[in-house]
């Protein structure tokens, strides 16, 4: 009655040892934080090896963002887009936040844009909060706070509804004085909402954390904990 239990532990066994002492390089550098001789290694099992797997690309695109080179995470996405083009959509966030961190925000409008639909289901929401928070920053207020009001309003999301919430709060002096109002009750209906899927800090700390290893939240820590204070005063 113990062998199909013994064989299946085995079987996991053998199949963690391989994983391990074929990704033995990686994990070294990733434990040494040796980030250009990570990037290396990377470049060449993707680029020269033609291994176009997408754990590798989004922790090449990452590395470099660590190293805060925008520019070849731009190279990388047109590499990919050449050779396993779903991989794009697949680290949307990542590609859209090289640009960001790389002060091309109309670069990051129209990626956002043109991405909202193609979008995995998963990632919809942060691709549609990230397209208004690029419109907020190339100055296109009155589109972005359309985007943050739907969000608002819709989004299943706790973080992304409390992020929508206090950008709308944060630039409602922005907007014509007869749209302020209606702008303000969207900012407060959502607050409750977020405090409804988060009545307590510890729960917004534990989605943070969640969300903490993403590239995409690190680039804005600092908007994450001013909703924060905002939201829980």
């Amino acid at each position: 009655m113990n062998l199909p239990l013994l064989l299946a532990w085995l079987f996991l066994f053998f199949t963690l040892n391989i994983f391990y002492f074929t990704n033995k390089k990686l994990f070294l550098l990733l434990e040494k934080e040796d980030w250009p001789a990570l990037i290396c290694y990377l470049e060449e099992q993707i680029i020269s090896k033609g291994k176009y797997k997408s754990r590798l690309v989004r922790l090449l695109a990452n590395s470099y963002l660590v190293l805060s080179d925008s520019a070849a995470v731009m190279s990388l996405e047109n590499k990919v887009a050449i050779n396993k083009p779903a991989l794009v959509d697949v680290n949307v966030l990542v590609f859209g936040t090289a640009r960001i961190l790389g002060n091309d925000i109309a670069g990051a409008v129209h990626f956002y844009k043109t991405r909202k639909e193609t979008a995995k289901a998963a990632l919809k929401d942060w691709v549609a909060w990230y397209y208004g928070f690029s419109l907020l920053l190339n100055r296109q207020v009155e589109e972005a706070m359309k985007e943050f009001s739907v969000l608002a309003s819709s989004s299943m999301d706790g973080v992304i509804t409390a992020l929508s919430s206090y950008f709308i709060q944060q630039n409602i002096y922005a907007m014509p004085v007869q749209f302020r109002q209606d702008f303000r009750d969207i900012s407060e209906a959502g607050k409750k909402r977020a405090l409804d899927a988060m009545p307590k800090m510890k729960a917004w700390n534990r989605e943070i954390d969640r969300l903490s290893t993403e590239i995409h939240a690190a680039a804005i820590s600092k908007y994450l904990k001013d909703t924060c204070i905002w939201l829980y005063n």
